[in-house]
């Protein structure tokens, strides 16, 4: 009798598993992304849309699919889903302790600011050079949950204070360019920033490196001076692909006396420069953004230029940039061109910025919420706005990792009394309990 029972639950037991990896198998996907609006420019995509994901990677993005397939369903039925965004203009070396240095104190660590504002990818805009590059990777990049990408610095010492970046001995192309060539997955530009003199020799050596690696060149263009204007860096010096950041800055003549763009800049643009905002702590004008947005003149990407003196200033955050321009009058599908794939294609990694099957499944939820808002540039002018964006929900590869509002978790009072991890390692990288395979 007692072997007939423990026969019996034997073949309960294998049933109970076998139905249970049937459950499994049914479950094509791990997560699903359900009735939000879909935004995906390269693709071409504005419309409800369903997104499905597995392994990290979107699988397919339709009208409907059936929720059975899904192991986990998340309804975001009125809002916004997009490509992670992707901030190609940040300052995020630090913990060495160096003050007043953007190789220290001055920068941040990433994954305080970008997920909760919907980034997934950044790019460190020159805080290190060659001489510091692998100490940066392995303080920062190793370390983060955060994508971090980097242009490395022309000068050696990266982006430490006056008496570094002023150091034209220092500013050499051919170990910049062999940094970068050994970190062809990790550097993905060369930057050049900050310098004083009348000397084109940052910009120079910079495309220099940047043509020995084929890599793309930034420049911040430091101080003004009448011996290197505008208009030739932009017509003679930068290739096509280089890119020109601090568009909006004012401070180095990219309005005329008239008001309108300096014609340097549409024929800079004509020859494939690129134009990145940077919006950061001092280089965004009301005064010259308006009036270059309604002449046509849009930037090719929106970035921030974080750092701590520019994330509680007029710039807070990757969202908050993006509300600017929705204030000025672009359409939610054009900030999002200029967030996600825009920026991909300028750092020349297109496998990042949208949702084509087999993509990376980096994804934002988007709520745009209404009302009365106000917005400030670098000396604290206001312009009003009637909405802006917030970051319901942000994934990193699949996984959940900023949930603002709890969309994806159960009530408490509907767990068990002793309840812990509501999250499955399928989906859920804040919260989870251990992945279980075969419907334990």
């Amino acid at each position: 009798m007692k072997s007939s029972i423990k026969i019996c639950a034997f073949l309960l037991l294998l049933t109970a598993l076998s139905l249970g990896s049937q459950v499994y198998a049914q479950q094509k996907y791990d997560l699903l992304l359900k009735g939000g609006h879909v935004i995906d420019p390269k693709n071409k995509i504005s419309a409800i849309r369903d997104v499905a994901i597995a392994n990290g990677k979107v699988v397919t993005v339709a009208a409907k699919i059936d929720p059975a397939e899904a192991l986990k369903v998340v309804d975001v039925s009125g809002y916004y889903v997009t490509p992670g965004l992707i901030d190609i203009h940040v300052h995020v070396y630090t913990g060495t302790g160096e003050r007043n240095s953007y190789a220290g104190d001055n920068s941040v660590y990433p994954d305080g600011f970008t997920f909760r504002s919907g980034v997934t990818t950044v790019a460190d805009a020159g805080c290190a050079g060659w001489r510091n590059f692998e100490d940066f990777k392995q303080r920062i990049i190793d370390r983060s949950k955060t994508r971090v990408l980097a242009f490395i610095n022309i000068v050696g010492n990266g982006m430490r204070g006056g008496k570094f970046e002023q150091d034209l001995m220092d500013m050499e192309a051919k170990p910049a360019a062999d940094m970068a060539l050994r970190y062809k997955d990790l550097i993905i530009g060369v930057k050049t920033a900050h310098y004083g003199g009348p000397e084109w020799t940052p910009v120079e050596h910079a495309v220099e490196a940047g043509t020995m690696a084929n890599i793309p060149v930034m420049v911040d263009f430091g101080i003004d001076h009448p011996e290197r204007p505008l208009s030739e860096l932009v017509t003679k010096k930068l290739r096509p692909g280089d890119i020109y950041t601090h568009l909006y800055s004012g401070l180095r003549h990219e309005q005329v006396e008239s008001g309108k763009v300096n014609p340097a800049l549409w024929e800079g643009r004509k020859r494939g420069v690129i134009f990145d905002v940077g919006h950061g702590g001092g280089s965004f004008l009301w005064r010259l953004a308006i009036p270059a947005v309604k002449e046509g003149f849009l930037p090719d990407s929106l970035s921030t230029d974080l750092h701590i003196g520019s994330m509680n200033s007029g710039m807070k955050d990757m969202l908050n940039v993006m509300d600017k321009f929705l204030a000025m009058g672009l359409s939610l599908d054009e900030v999002i061109l200029r967030s996600t794939w825009n920026p991909a294609r300028e750092i020349r990694h297109e496998e990042l910025g949208h949702l084509s099957p087999g993509a990376a499944a980096d994804v934002v939820v988007l709520r745009v919420e209404k009302g009365s808002f106000g917005f400030v540039d670098m000396y604290g002018a206001r312009l009003k706005g009637t909405q802006k964006l917030d970051a319901e929900l942000t994934l990193r590869d699949g996984k959940v990792v900023y949930d603002l509002n709890g969309i994806t978790r159960p009530d408490w009072n509907t767990l068990p009394r002793d309840y812990r991890q509501t999250g499955d390692a399928r989906w859920d990288a804040i919260t989870p309990a251990p992945a279980r395979r075969g419907g334990g």
